[in-house]
């Protein structure tokens, strides 16, 4: 397993096999830490981390050159000082780390329609429709890396695959600054001689159990026979973790199945919101982007979905299936916003989504506001003309007036360009 201090780091040239490596898993390097740093050069090469120098807080982040003293995230910063006597400790600026990662999910949108981000700094990008247009998948890796690099500043290490698990592993060993591809002939040689505790499911106590058993690697779970292992695990766990072990990821099928039959976005607040329009503000940037996926792969939705998530990490959701299936932005978002309407009062809110399924081919509708004087149908081609305007000249072409509003007021609590 690649050590979070980039010791291990491999990376690939760029005549590797890359012809079934079509996901590619995008993780920015010690994103919070090098985010700090954008202005503040005289730091670079340093090892700096990011918290509250005090004793009752913990580490946000550190730099490589902080982890290679062994501070880490979640860390006590009394145990981090200790670790590292000579750090230099920042407060975070949470207002810019958002404004980055929108930043580089933005750019991510921009290379394939199919992105799922999995938090500030990461998000999985399928690129089997992109090759036609942007190449191969090493290059589109590359240019994505300067892309991020010159438009934010950001270094990003990428894992490209067959599937999400190796990617990612592939993504991790790359670090920091790196480019890995996981030929299908290699998958075995990469996988084996790793920790068990690199397979996805195994924490400590799953790493501690297999142990016990005499399963250290990834190889002694590939060679144990399958009904051997579901009789130590389980059946669920055991056949799981044999498939992994051979890179085998089932779950990257039914990913691939799922976003065949529904399309979605969500958010994950870097602050939770209470405040009403701000949840309106980001319920129509959500389901602006949800509807130009549904419109640009020329399907209808039936079904709208939008899930809340609060600070307790409890996880709501609420759906409304509709008369007729829709494209449109506009009845995406006011369906989300009565769902939300209809759950009452919220307590702070951590994460907000929303997801349009039940997709079908469009066939002869009959239009949601059939009696209004602008129909569904109207308002799809209008949407429709914005898409191709904003392919054409970017996506701050046009903006809704709301979104534009609470853009300038995040800006009143960032830092600007820097």
């Amino acid at each position: 397993m690649s050590k979070q201090d980039g010791s291990n780091r491999l990376v690939s040239s760029p005549d590797v096999d890359d012809s079934n490596a079509n996901v590619l898993h995008v993780d920015l390097d010690a994103f919070f830490a090098s985010a700090s740093l954008l202005d503040r050069p005289d730091l670079r090469g340093k090892p700096v981390v990011i918290g509250h120098d005090s004793s009752r807080s913990v580490v946000t982040a550190a730099t490589y050159e902080a982890r290679r003293y062994g501070v880490h995230s979640a860390m006590p910063m009394t145990r981090a000082k200790q670790l590292c006597p000579n750090a230099v400790i920042i407060d975070g600026d949470f207002a810019l780390y958002k404004r980055l990662s929108q930043q580089v999910m933005a750019i991510l949108d921009d290379v394939s329609p199919e992105v799922e981000q999995l938090g500030t700094d990461e998000a999985f990008v399928f690129v089997a429709g992109a090759r036609r247009l942007l190449g191969r998948p090493y290059d589109i890796a590359v240019g994505i890396r300067n892309r991020i690099r010159e438009e934010t500043g950001l270094v990003a290490s990428i894992g490209a695959a067959s599937n999400r698990f190796l990617a990612k592993l592939a993504s991790m060993r790359s670090k920091p600054d790196g480019l890995l591809v996981i030929p299908d002939h290699e998958v075995v040689g990469f996988l084996h001689p790793q920790p068990v505790s690199a397979l996805w499911g195994v924490g400590p106590a799953m790493e501690r159990k297999l142990s016990r058993y005499g399963l250290r690697t990834i190889r002694d779970i590939a060679e144990m026979p399958v009904d051997r292992l579901q009789q130590l695990l389980g059946q669920a766990s055991g056949l799981k973790l044999h498939q992994l072990a051979w890179g085998r990821d089932d779950r990257n099928d039914a990913v691939q199945r799922e976003r065949e039959k529904s399309i979605g976005h969500d958010h994950t607040f870097f602050q939770s919101v209470t405040r009403p329009e701000q949840l309106r503000s980001e319920l129509l940037r959500l389901a602006e982007g949800v509807g130009r996926r549904v419109r640009r792969a020329e399907l209808l939705a039936r079904t709208i979905t939008i899930k809340v998530r609060y600070d307790d990490f409890t996880t709501l959701t609420r759906s409304k299936t509709l008369p007729s299936g829709t494209d449109t932005t506009r009845t995406i978002t006011e369906t989300s916003w009565a769902l939300l309407e209809a759950m009452g009062p919220q307590p702070p809110v951590r994460l907000l989504g929303v997801t349009a399924s039940s997709l079908e081919e469009p066939g002869q509708q009959t239009s949601l506001f059939e009696d209004a004087d602008f129909s569904d149908a109207d308002w799809s081609t209008t949407e429709r003309t914005v898409d191709a305007l904003l392919e054409r000249f970017g996506k701050d072409a046009l903006r809704t007036a709301s979104t534009l509003r609470m853009d300038e007021k995040r800006e009143d609590f960032g830092r600007g360009d820097s």
